[in-house]
């Protein structure tokens, strides 16, 4: 028997927040038996400093002034991305190298300005399968949706409808959900009739949150037991959080950097996070309803909305809203966080890494 060649597929991605390198990541998980691919970013390739200097620079901006980041953002949905930008010069020549050196079959953006770049190396060159991972829900900057990509994979029906009215072709639009781990699919989720002895929650601080320590009382009410994911912010705040940990003993736990956010997520009642796209997604395919401390405008506010229109998790940016969410979903033996329950279940989608893989690789043309 003739073995088959598998098809190559490049997947291009960039480490401005964490949900493009997380969609990249996962779905090459998902293809790791079917093809052979290649998870790059160009930005890194082209110019390591400035890129690193530009994702420090990313952070700060959107945790320490929001509100210019959101300006930022919003004027990038005017800006004309199908001719080349001179200070970009480095990465379209990261890409162009990728191109010539792996051949694939099919590239993958999870990125919006890539798209552009390919396409003009294919008017030079041989033309593949473009295909855009949308990681944002609901509001889309026109970054994406003007892109010249064979086909968009998006995360859910709501931002469907959102597309249509920005005038993108249904035909190019395929709703996969947000490749989020594939080990989402077998992970036990905690059930909406546990007796919630204790209410277990999941905290992930951002840098900003000069309130960390009023958000960890907040939680601890009504007996409630927390698992704090210190992340980046460990050397900030591990010192910081023990005289707390000390005051409220065997109810407060304290990771610093963990490989397990699918399992957490699975095995707590609720978390509360920032509203970026992964985290936003991940909530949801291990069905754990959330409450959202810190947003980015401009780019994270579809997340929100996505969660406001399912009805699973809101927006709680003080310890105070945080205590009342808490009281809210625990009262009446937390009818509403049973209700969020059921509803998560209906809109999870566990398996969306392995849904956009099967998309993609039927759109391998045979060579």
């Amino acid at each position: 028997t003739i073995e088959r060649v598998k098809p190559k597929i490049l997947i291009l991605s960039a480490s401005f927040g964490d949900g493009h390198n997380s969609a990249a990541r996962h779905l090459a998980q998902a293809l790791e038996e079917k093809a052979e691919t290649l998870v790059a970013d160009p930005c890194h390739i082209g110019n390591p400093r400035i890129n690193a200097f530009l994702c420090k620079a990313y952070r700060e901006i959107t945790t320490y002034t929001p509100k210019i980041w959101a300006w930022m953002y919003r004027s990038t949905d005017r800006q004309d991305f199908s001719k080349p930008l001179p200070f970009l010069t480095k990465t379209e020549d990261a890409v162009a190298n990728l191109l010539n050196r792996f051949e694939p079959d099919l590239v993958v953006n999870t990125y919006p300005l890539y798209p552009y770049m390919v396409d003009r190396q294919f008017s030079i060159g041989r033309r593949v399968p473009i295909i855009t991972i949308v990681t944002d829900s609901i509001e889309i900057n026109a970054a994406w949706t003007r892109s010249p990509s064979d086909y968009f994979l998006i995360t859910d029906d709501h931002t469907r409808e959102e597309l249509i009215t920005s005038n993108l072709p249904k035909e190019k639009m395929n709703i996969t959900g947000f490749p989020v781990s594939p080990r989402f699919e077998s992970l036990e989720k905690v059930a909406p009739n546990d007796p919630l002895n204790p209410f277990r929650i999941l905290f992930f601080p951002t840098a900003r949150s000069p309130h960390v320590t009023g958000i960890i009382k907040a939680a601890l009410s009504h007996e409630n037991h927390i698992t704090v994911i210190l992340g980046r912010n460990v050397r900030r705040l591990y010192r910081k959080l023990q005289p707390l940990k000390k005051s409220f003993p065997g109810r407060i736990h304290i990771k610093g950097w963990t490989r397990k956010v699918p399992e957490l997520l699975s095995s707590h009642h609720l978390v509360i996070g920032k509203a970026g796209g992964a985290t936003v997604h991940e909530a949801i395919a291990a069905q754990c309803p959330m409450l959202v401390h810190q947003i980015v405008p401009g780019q994270e506010e579809g997340n929100i909305e996505l969660l406001n229109r399912f009805q699973t998790g809101s927006l709680a940016t003080s310890a105070k809203t945080i205590r009342e969410s808490i009281s809210n979903l625990l009262a009446d033996d937390a009818t509403l966080w049973r209700e969020q329950k059921k509803r998560l279940a209906q809109h999870a989608r566990p398996s969306a890494a392995r849904e956009a893989a099967k998309f993609i690789l039927s759109k391998v043309k045979p060579s």
